[in-house]
């Protein structure tokens, strides 16, 4: 079997891997600790049996008859005899000592260290085994030595005669078992607390641990990474705007196109509701899917749509995208106008054809007289009619035929459009989308306006030109827009549509742009009458600069 057949172990996961190195830290922390506690414990405890046996010799070297016994014994420069010294006041007074204090010895010498009392009676008037030196020349010690009697935790004392002079020393010294035994009575308490001490770092990395998997997702680094690098080629390499909305409604990922789109600068961190996005698309993300909507942002139309993202089961939050379409909007309110004229035109030529055919038929019957009396006719009664009444108020032939248009479709529906008498244009349109769209939103609204009115069902259109100004005011005969909606006619996303009624003004986007446009220009929109439910719609004026020109090369600003 080759090695690419083999099969290859299968690795930890990055949270097992992080719950393994946790642990291992948390053993090392405790192990280290603990050890660290010990040694301070021994060290108390030594010291403590230090002291002790420091207070034991202290006593027994302030003792009248020790002090007595040892200047009388250094005074004399002569040592006892053994026998004597077995049998003298200081041996039994150092056994009693040892007993009462439970010490390993108590050494009693005179001032050139000659054995005085000592718990083994054949040491005695020999040299004691450790230096008594430091005591000798007024020093009092303490340490851990070894001499005859094992290894002890001894402290050493100067013996002083009446006249603060040293005669001697004592020494006393306690077992390093007595030390151990002590000391290991306090390792189950440590023990105790290192075991503890594991577990509840134990239990606090798994915590841990899950968190982070919770968090990534159950992802590995590696994969965090790829993720990472997608998300910038995705978010910074598309066209459209992408916002990232977490689970509690905070921004968390907003690319270059959002900001540009929406001018929010830098979002990410900020509630939803706090960025300054446009009010229907903050309020997109709500509890349930929503198709996608179309919202104004400055001088812009965005198509936004949001979408959830659920992993596992979890809700992870949503994923705003904005499109642009303001060159498509600016486009199909083109084409609007154009089908408008486009339907006109067919409309005449239809017309036309009928009268060429009239003319052609009295020609070829040699009613040649009466051919002639009919194209009189014509001429006299001008090109085709459209249904709007004074229509001829208005001389610019491009607005004429727009308006004329926008009746005969008006009038497919019931609604009779008519000019208003003060109404009168001069020169010819320089700014042609400006003002269909303007123009053509208003009157759309209108005759939908007074189709869901009552009856007689009418729009009127005045206009009024001044010098390159443009004044524009619809007005129709439906129900006019309530009381509680005046305010946010002009809101961006509002309309007075419902999911049952194809009613009234406002259609989300048509009114906020337009005033937009009007404003650009240096204009404004406005409602100039709600109207009331009697019949007396409502009234919209615009107020266009410099739409219009008296040169006959005029531009189309589309």
């Amino acid at each position: 079997m080759n090695s690419e057949s083999r099969v290859r172990p299968r690795r930890l996961s990055f949270t097992s891997q992080t719950l393994a190195l946790l642990l291992v830290v948390m053993a090392i922390v405790v192990a280290l600790t603990a050890g660290v506690y010990t040694w301070i414990v021994y060290q108390r405890v030594t010291d403590e049996v230090q002291e002790r046996a420091l207070s034991s010799a202290q006593s027994v070297a302030a003792a009248p008859v020790v002090r007595r016994n040892v200047t009388r014994i250094s005074a004399g420069r002569r040592v006892p005899s053994d026998v004597r010294l077995r049998a003298g006041t200081l041996q039994h007074y150092a056994q009693d000592t040892t007993k009462r204090t439970g010490a390993l010895f108590v050494v009693i010498t005179d001032d050139a260290g000659i054995r005085l009392a000592h718990p083994n009676p054949a040491l005695l008037g020999k040299p004691v085994s450790t230096s008594p030196a430091a005591a000798l020349h007024g020093h009092e010690v303490t340490t851990i030595q070894r001499g005859t009697l094992g290894d002890s935790a001894r402290a050493k004392v100067p013996v002083y005669d009446k006249t603060h002079r040293v005669v001697g020393e004592v020494s006393v010294g306690f077992s390093t078992k007595q030390l151990s035994a002590t000391w290991k009575e306090n390792i189950p308490e440590i023990a105790a607390t290192a075991v503890a001490a594991l577990l509840l770092g134990a239990l606090a990395s798994w915590l841990l641990t899950r968190r982070l998997h919770r968090l990534t997702l159950g992802l590995q680094p590696e994969e965090l990474s790829a993720l990472v690098g997608d998300q910038e080629a995705v978010l910074y390499g598309v066209d459209n705007g992408v916002i990232g909305v977490s689970s509690s409604r905070v921004i968390t990922v907003c690319n270059a196109e959002a900001a540009r789109l929406l001018d929010l600068g830098d979002p990410v961190g900020l509630p939803l509701a706090e960025a300054g996005l446009p009010p229907a698309l903050a309020e997109l993300p709500g509890d349930v899917d929503a198709a996608p909507v179309q919202v104004s942002a400055g001088s812009r139309i965005l198509i936004a749509a949001a979408q959830r993202v659920r992993r596992d089961g979890r809700e992870l939050g949503w994923v705003l995208t904005v499109r642009d379409r303001t060159d498509i909007e600016s486009l199909t309110r083109q084409l609007d106008a154009v089908g408008t004229l486009t339907d006109a035109l067919r409309a005449q030529r239809h017309e036309f054809a009928g009268r060429l055919h009239a003319v052609a038929g009295l020609l070829h019957t040699g009613s040649a007289d009466k051919a002639t009396e009919y194209l009189d006719s014509i001429i006299a009664a001008g090109p085709l009619e459209y249904p709007a009444e004074d229509l001829e108020l208005i001389d610019e032939t491009f607005l004429a035929s727009f308006v004329g248009a926008k009746s005969a479709l008006a009038a497919e529906r019931g609604v009779t459009a008519r000019i208003g008498p003060n109404s009168a244009v001069h020169g010819e349109l320089a700014r042609v989308h400006d003002v269909t769209t303007v123009l053509g939103n208003l009157i759309d609204n209108a005759v939908t306006a007074a189709v869901h009115g009552t009856e007689p069902r009418w729009i009127e259109v005045d206009l009024l030109s001044d010098g390159a100004d443009l004044h524009v005011a619809v007005s129709d005969s439906g129900n006019g827009i309530p009381p509680e909606a005046v305010a946010d006619v002009f809101a961006d996303g509002y309309s007075t549509r419902d999911s049952n009624d194809d009613s009234a003004h406002g259609h989300g986007v048509g009114l906020p742009l337009c005033r937009r446009i009007a404003r650009q220009r240096g204009g404004d929109l406005w409602l100039a009458s709600p109207g009331d439910a009697a019949g007396s719609g409502a009234t919209f004026c615009a107020r266009l600069p410099g739409v219009l020109t008296n040169d006959n090369d005029y531009e189309d600003a589309t």
